[in-house]
């Protein structure tokens, strides 16, 4: 993951074990099926430190923050690099423990967990196809093997990767891979889907097969959150705005208020620019 050097195991890249225990969660998680498609989301007061190179204090990479997403929601959640994303995403994905605050997942008034989309898509593979990258997924959790083929199958389908079943996953685009990504996650009915840069090293058709993956988990009601500091590729197809800088939430509102900030305060680039000229093609 892309900030302060935080891992996970492969296993764990979709979702986790169901006895892993953090603070500041709540186990008993259901992983049946709902009609609740999308998930509530509840961060309150979320502090998290980090050892400080020079070894003899700490510096906190949240502090103190707190928001909360609506079922179904799409959420833009936007900072520099080191804003403290990567760091959220981990909390709330159960990679990492909270000094302080809490994360709660609710589906239907049950416990339910989020799925990622790694910045790095090829961390993720973990079959020699897509076919048996998400079969994988859903074997590791004990279902037989015929029924995951099948569930697998219907879910390469959905993301439009029905032809590439057998095609080496290795070789797809970058646009194809997180597509895989969520392939695997929506096979194991997850809630809540957490994009961490989604468009990092992606050409512009890429960007586009991104977007047409969160346009289809939006219109089957799943809540995403894209984490990123590129609001140009996707910011229209949010309803929240969140904006982290040094750990701290900044700002909170829609899309369209929160273009109306100074952004660049923020070390965020306000896409509402006009290029009339070469020399305005410059950062």
């Amino acid at each position: 993951m892309s900030e302060n050097g935080i891992g996970a195991n492969r296993s764990g890249m979709r979702c986790n074990d169901a006895s892993h225990s953090d603070a500041g969660h709540d186990n008993n998680t259901s992983y049946s099926s709902s009609k609740h498609n999308g998930a509530s989301l509840s961060v309150q007061h979320v502090t998290k430190t980090f050892p400080a190179p020079d070894g003899t204090s700490t510096f906190a990479a949240l502090s103190d923050v707190s928001f909360e997403l609506a079922e179904s929601s799409c959420a833009f959640i936007a900072g520099a690099n080191g804003s403290g994303k990567s760091v959220l995403m981990a909390i709330i994905a159960r990679l990492e423990s909270a000094n302080s605050g809490i994360v709660r997942i609710t589906r239907g008034g049950k416990n339910a967990r989020a799925g990622l989309v790694f910045q790095d898509a090829d961390s993720q593979l973990l079959g020699e196809t897509p076919l048996e990258d998400v079969s994988f997924s859903l074997k590791n959790i004990g279902v037989p093997r015929g029924e995951a083929k099948q569930k697998a199958l219907e879910v390469l389908s959905q993301v439009g990767l029905a032809d590439k079943a057998l095609f080496p996953a290795r070789f797809l685009s970058g646009g194809e891979k997180r597509k895989l990504a969520v392939a695997s996650v929506l096979a194991l009915d997850m809630p809540l889907i957490i994009f961490d840069e989604p468009y990092a090293n992606l050409d512009y058709h890429g960007v586009q097969q991104v977007n047409e993956i969160i346009t289809l988990l939006k219109k089957r009601g799943i809540t995403v959150l894209i984490l990123t500091h590129e609001l140009e590729k996707s910011l229209a197809l949010c309803n929240r705005f969140i904006v982290l800088h040094h750990g701290k939430k900044m700002f909170d509102g829609s899309a369209r208020e929160g273009l109306s900030q100074d952004l660049e305060a923020w070390n965020i680039r306000n896409p509402l620019v006009s290029y009339k000229k070469i020399e305005d093609l410059l950062w």
